[in-house]
């Protein structure tokens, strides 16, 4: 007897399909309605920022030594989430467990510190067992909490309020709006020092020098850009020219450059296109009457991220390559990149 089985497979009923489809088509609706509440949410955060926010971001843009994030459950993994983005924007932060701080890490907290606090309820024992050590440190106390008047905002130099109306959880319990209330104020925070402290695309790649992100915004655009039969051609050309220089490139535009090859403008298929459209003889027309002269460049010091946000300014798959006296050097194709 053979040890399989085969077993036959009923094909759902057309009542059972149609219930099933339904179920899913109101679960996405349900989902939909999910981000809406998570939207209205920070809408609602934004409509309450007021002094008290200036007054804690002038707390955090004074610290001359670190800024301590303390939360405990999933406030401290939010916290966690907020200490990374400041020390990573040029605001020096790192996360003590409030349980830990208790027995033993305050040692890490030193007068040239300030301490951020997460707790929802702003009653948290972890969190509240900490202030009385914080006020004998002199400490500056910035909290974010969802219920103003709790112990934690009532004893925090400033409180902002990161309440929301309810949770997404269908039983209104699980930390969720709530949870990204205080992930979004933490990210305004930083937003707002970074902007402060006129934080650069340099200023980051020198804390991000690994993974993809290392790579983009440490590595040169002079690194990648193709540099080989460039599709060139002089404004005097002619189309018949144009198209012969571009069936010898991997590029889709030519660049039209003077006799010093300084770049003066672009042809693409856009503009080849419109001219057999009119009509009359195309592969004649010069392309001095048809190249576009406003074109995506970057100096060949630039970075990799900085041309890149050129070519999305411009809309542009190629962005050129010019050395200091704008003579053409090089493309950066971002699609390639």
């Amino acid at each position: 007897m053979s040890p399989f089985r085969l077993t036959a497979v009923s094909s759902p009923s057309p009542f059972e399909h149609e219930h099933r489809v339904a179920a899913q088509a109101a679960r996405l609706e349900r989902v939909r309605d999910l981000f809406q509440q998570q939207a209205d949410a920070l809408i609602a955060l934004g409509d309450r920022v007021d002094d008290r926010f200036e007054h804690a971001f002038e707390i955090l843009y004074g610290t001359p030594g670190h800024v301590i994030v303390s939360g405990m459950g999933k406030s401290g993994i939010i916290g966690q989430k907020i200490a990374a983005t400041l020390a990573s924007t040029g605001t020096p932060s790192f996360f003590v467990h409030p349980a830990e701080a208790l027995h033993g890490d305050l040692g890490m907290i030193t007068d040239k510190s300030t301490v951020l606090l997460l707790s929802s309820s702003g009653e948290t024992d972890e969190i509240v067992r900490l202030l009385p050590h914080l006020k004998k440190l002199r400490v500056p106390v910035v909290s974010l909490v969802g219920r103003m008047e709790s112990r934690l905002a009532r004893e925090s130099d400033v409180a902002l309020d990161v309440s929301v109306a309810r949770e997404v959880c269908p039983n209104n319990l699980a930390p969720t709006s709530s949870t990204l209330a205080a992930l979004a104020m933490g990210d305004a925070l930083a937003a707002a020092l970074m902007d402060e402290r006129k934080f650069s695309a340099q200023d980051f790649a020198r804390l991000h020098p690994g993974g993809e992100l290392g790579r983009r915004l440490c590595r040169g655009v002079s690194e990648i850009m193709q540099t080989e039969a460039l599709p060139t051609a002089r404004p005097e050309s002619c189309v018949r020219e144009a198209l012969f220089a571009l069936a010898c490139s991997k590029l889709d535009i030519l660049a039209v450059v003077d006799r010093d090859r300084r770049l003066v403008g672009a042809v693409a298929q856009a503009e080849l296109r419109e001219v057999f459209e009119a009509g009359g003889e195309p592969l004649s027309v010069p392309l001095s009457m048809i190249m576009r002269r406003a074109v995506p460049t970057v100096c060949e010091d630039a970075l990799i991220a900085d041309a890149e946000v050129v070519a999305r300014d411009h809309d542009a798959d190629v962005v050129w390559v010019v050395n200091r006296d704008d003579v053409l050097v090089g493309a950066f194709d971002v699609r390639h990149a």
